[in-house]
Parts: C-alpha cells; sequence; structure tokens
C-alpha cells in the first residue's frame, strides 16, 4: 500500500496536473521534496491522500467483516475459513494492484504528453486486460481450492469450509479486478477522489449493510458475507464504469497541459516561431 501510495504520488507529481516541476532541456532543473513551496505538497496530498484511502477503504471493509465473523455461530471455525480464504485474496490482490498502478502512470504519461487518444486507449486496453486477468485469477482460485485449505489446517470442518468459499471468493474477484484498474484510470487523470467515493458507496452503503442482512437476518452466515460484499463490489464497479465511460480525454489532456506549464510553453514556441518568419 505505500508502496502504491509513493509511485502514484511521484507520477502525478512529475507528469499530471497537480503540480508542475521546472523541466528544461530534457533534464529536471536543481531541487528536491524541500525546495517545493507549502502549496505544492499540498497539492500533492489532494491527490496522493485520496489514492491511498481508495485502498484502505476496501480493505477497512474486509477487516470488518471479520470482526462481523466473530458473532456468526461456530464463529472460530468461520474466522479461521475466512483467514485462509483472505490469504489468497491477498495474493491475487498484489496483481490488480500492480496492473492499476501500471494502468494510472500510463493514462497520466499519456494525458501530460498531450495524447488524448493514445490515454484513451491505454485505459480501455486496462480494462481488457483486468478482465481477462479476473477471469485467470477466479479460475485459478476455483482450481486450487482442493489444496488451499491443507496448506493451513488439517481441521477437517474447516477445510470443507475453505472450499465453499473459495468457490464465492472466485467470482468476487472477477469483479474486483476491473474495479482495481478502474481506479488506477481515474486516478491517471488526477481524480482520485472518484475511486475513493466509488469505494465509499459500494463497500460501506451497499457491502456491509447487505452482508449484514444476509448474514444475520436471512441466517446464511459467512456466505451471506462474502455474498453482500460482492454486491458491494458490483455497485463500486457500476460507479467506476460510468465515471471512466464520462471522461473528456481531449479536455483531460489540455487541461493537464495548461496546468502542467506545457501548453503555455507550447504557445510560446509558436510565438517566437511566427515572429521569425515575420523578420524573414
Amino acid at each position: 500500500m505505500a508502496t502504491d501510495f509513493i509511485r502514484i504520488a511521484l507520477s502525478e507529481l512529475r507528469t499530471q496536473r497537480g503540480i508542475a516541476l521546472p523541466y528544461k532541456g530534457g533534464t529536471w532543473k536543481e531541487g528536491g521534496w524541500w525546495d517545493q513551496g507549502v502549496g505544492d505538497w499540498l497539492k500533492l496530498l489532494k491527490l496522493s491522500g485520496p489514492c491511498c484511502l481508495t485502498t484502505c477503504l476496501e480493505w477497512w471493509c474486509i477487516e470488518i467483516l471479520v470482526l462481523l465473523t466473530g458473532r456468526l455461530s461456530h464463529a472460530k471455525q468461520a474466522v479461521g475459513v475466512l483467514a485462509i480464504v483472505l490469504n489468497f485474496d491477498c495474493l491475487l490482490y498484489s496483481v490488480m494492484l500492480s496492473l492499476a498502478t501500471c494502468a494510472s502512470i500510463r493514462v497520466s504519461n499519456e494525458l501530460g504528453a498531450n495524447q488524448p487518444g493514445t490515454a484513451h486507449r491505454s485505459a480501455y486496453v486496462s480494462l481488457a486486460v483486468s478482465v481477462v486477468s479476473g477471469c485467470t485469477g477466479c479460475l485459478v482460485m476455483v482450481a486450487a481450492k482442493g489444496i488451499w485449505g491443507p496448506l493451513f489446517t488439517h481441521n477437517e470442518a474447516v477445510i470443507r469450509g475453505v472450499k465453499k468459499m473459495l468457490l464465492l471468493m472466485a467470482v468476487v474477484e472477477v469483479v474486483n479486478f476491473p474495479v482495481a484498474i478502474c481506479g488506477g484510470i481515474v486516478r491517471g487523470t488526477a481524480r482520485p477522489w472518484l475511486a475513493m467515493y466509488a469505494n465509499l458507496g459500494g463497500f460501506y452503503l451497499m457491502a456491509l449493510p447487505f452482508s449484514v442482512i444476509l448474514a444475520f437476518k436471512v441466517s446464511l452466515g459467512l456466505s451471506g458475507l462474502l455474498v453482500g460484499f460482492f454486491i458491494g463490489m458490483v455497485a463500486c464497479l457500476v460507479l467506476l464504469l460510468v465515471f471512466v465511460a464520462k471522461i473528456d480525454w481531449v479536455k483531460e489532456a489540455r487541461e493537464a497541459q495548461i496546468l502542467t506549464g506545457g501548453l503555455e510553453e507550447t504557445v510560446e514556441k509558436s510565438e517566437q516561431d511566427e515572429k521569425c518568419e515575420c523578420h524573414l
């Protein structure tokens, strides 16, 4: 999480819209972290804070689900099952987080280079890769359901529970990958708060209430908690897809140029070329 925070922050700092570092002649001018003004640091925090919260909000929701699992009947067994399942989820999450960071940097670089068409293609290629990766992760999880539980315990009841819950979690991963990559895309447009709001709405206004209802009122137990989490994940994905679909790439590229000073340099150069032509 910390690595993602730093990478995204530095990417936005160098290539995107919030802060313009001085650039001339192909090399960065001399200066470091402490040479930046207070306003620059505030802009950095405004971009990087929501990036960090986007990831934190999802994992905090999962931690709350773990706490709720302790209120189920046979809580010790249920917590053991969920802990083993989440270990597998962590492995896959490292992959999707890497893909999301790549998508964020790629999109922000293209917008910073005033290439809206390439940024648009990069975003949708990233989405396609996320769908394929999600399906692959789902198949891997299903294939490993028989061997994953015994790696952690010899308790037959827990192993049976892990087999059952891995099937549910495998379906969640199909949606989880696109959610992560969509978050990376909106971060690349220097609007990380969109992903934060989507996670806040999906996980806390949908996932947790549905999980509680299904687990305790409908008496589905641990399955109900994961089904509720899946419902929230789907809601989160729908919101993010709407945000991505509504992106005006030409406008985003132009704003990136203005706020990083790139457009001013281009206009200045054009004016100088015109003056030279006039003198000739």
